[in-house]
């Protein structure tokens, strides 16, 4: 019997992570006699909604199994869950599901919601109901709108791998060790087939988390291959308790869909196309705040501090110019709403005209203003004109038509970076294949069988 099994909501600020549960289930249940038809899925859901924790990622664990073993599946499942997770955190409420058999198209179309807008638990459990899925829920349960989300994401569009490992517990809550320079040389070796494994404007490594979850490090790559092949070039010094591969939406550009500025509502992701509206400002901070419209509505866009060159770009827009940006919808006091900006297109430039004052008609030099509305006079060779005003003149552009993005250290798990575009896939792989899990660390190079257990 194929089923696909939803977790999410396990984790919180103080430890935990719903990948690490997964992936001690992938060993149970291979244990159990399972063959998984996918790698595991991490389908991170919409980064803006109110209640996520960290990366706001769910998983689906899709597999065949004897049908008089699916029972024994969900116990598993459900045990594993209440052991890992952070019960005691007020804000976690794990919630698991399984679906049996194919995956129905309206649980295709609430994943689509989930990702790219606010689902709500009393949909996902009429769903459940509907098409006959075991569900759990611990405390509120809230984590069954994930988990099945997770179940209807079958990442059939764009998608990646990361390669997760995770750490011994009597290492978590400490510095990790892996050294910085074989990052690096990692990155040399596997670009553009591996991405934000670090950043190159400061130099910080970032396929290792700083929280006190067990996860060690997570390679992010565009094939199973690559980010194993860039797992054995890394200079570990702690021990490795076990790692796993999963198939991802990640650096996809999921969430993001396009509307109209009347159409953005609090928490929803969007695609802007429209014109700036005001010439951009800097607020207290540093962040920049411009204006655009787009023919339905005017709305604020932010750009923060930590977002690097982009900041500087949208400090250099002027109004007028035709563009594109894509974020998250804050509402902030009043109601008034603003787009905190994750991603901008500069498409056309429009001219940038400056008043300046007027040349001496003589000699040639810049004139000085006599006072308001009294005209200009000469300093060099003294010629006034009480009838002169400032003139526009066209000053240059700092910007240039294209894509802008904040470095990599600024990105959400969801933005396709730039090393990326022109490698979309799309279609399903089928069955892992080679080896994509296991305890401690892979072997070097070997190919095992794509359900063989840990080595």
């Amino acid at each position: 019997m194929l089923a696909h099994l939803g977790i999410d909501d396990t984790d919180s600020p103080r430890g935990g992570c719903t990948t690490y549960v997964a992936a001690v289930l992938v060993e149970e249940l291979h244990e159990l006699g399972a063959r998984f038809v996918d790698y595991p899925n991490l389908v991170r859901l919409n980064p803006n909604a109110p209640w996520k924790t960290r990366g706001n990622g769910a998983i689906c664990l899709r597999f065949e199994l004897e049908a008089d073993l699916l029972d024994e599946a969900f116990s598993r499942a459900l045990e594993a869950v209440k052991a890992l997770s952070d019960l005691g955190d007020e804000n976690t409420h794990p919630g698991l599901v399984m679906l049996e058999g194919p995956v129905p198209l309206a649980l295709k179309l609430f994943a689509k919601k989930a990702i790219r807008g606010l689902a709500g638990l009393d949909e996902a459990l009429k769903l459940c109901a509907r098409y006959g899925l075991r569900t759990y829920g611990f405390k509120s349960g809230r984590g069954i709108i994930g988990a099945l989300a997770a179940v209807g994401e079958t990442l059939a569009g764009d998608h990646t791998y990361e390669l997760l490992a995770y750490r011994t517990p009597e290492n978590r809550g400490r510095p990790r060790r892996v050294d910085p320079g074989s990052v690096v040389k990692m990155d040399e070796a596997t670009r553009p087939f591996t991405f934000n494994n670090y950043d190159p404007e400061t130099g910080r490594i970032l396929i290792t988390p700083r929280g006190p979850d067990p996860v060690l490090l997570g390679i992010r790559g565009e094939g199973p291959d690559v980010v194993l092949r860039a797992f054995r070039m890394l200079a570990i010094g702690e021990p490795v308790e076990r790692w796993a591969i999963f198939r991802t939406n990640q650096g996809t550009d999921a969430h993001l869909v396009r509307r109209l500025v009347r159409e953005l509502r609090p928490h929803l992701p969007a695609v802007l196309r429209g014109r700036v509206a005001s010439q951009p400002k800097v607020i207290p901070g540093g962040h920049v705040v411009f204006a655009l419209s787009d023919g339905s509505g005017t709305v604020d866009c932010a750009v923060y501090e930590p977002s690097g060159r982009l900041r500087q770009v949208a400090k250099a827009l002027w109004p007028g110019d035709l563009i594109e940006v894509a974020g998250g919808v804050r509402e902030g006091p009043g109601g008034r709403l603003t787009l905190n900006v994750e991603k901008l297109v500069v498409i056309e430039l429009a001219e940038k005209l400056l008043p300046e004052n007027p040349r001496c008609p003589r000699c040639g030099k810049r004139m000085k203003s006599m006072g308001a509305g009294k005209g200009f006079r000469c300093p060099r060779c003294g010629h006034r004109d009480p009838k002169a005003r400032k003139v526009l003149v066209k000053a240059p552009r700092e910007v240039r038509p294209g894509l802008y993005l904040p470095p990599p250290r600024s990105q959400r798990h969801l933005t396709k970076p730039p090393r990326r575009y022109g490698l979309e896939k799309y279609g399903q792989p089928g069955p892992p294949k080679g080896e994509w899990f296991g305890l401690g660390l892979p072997s070097r190079g070997s190919e095992v069988d794509g359900n063989a257990g840990p080595r």
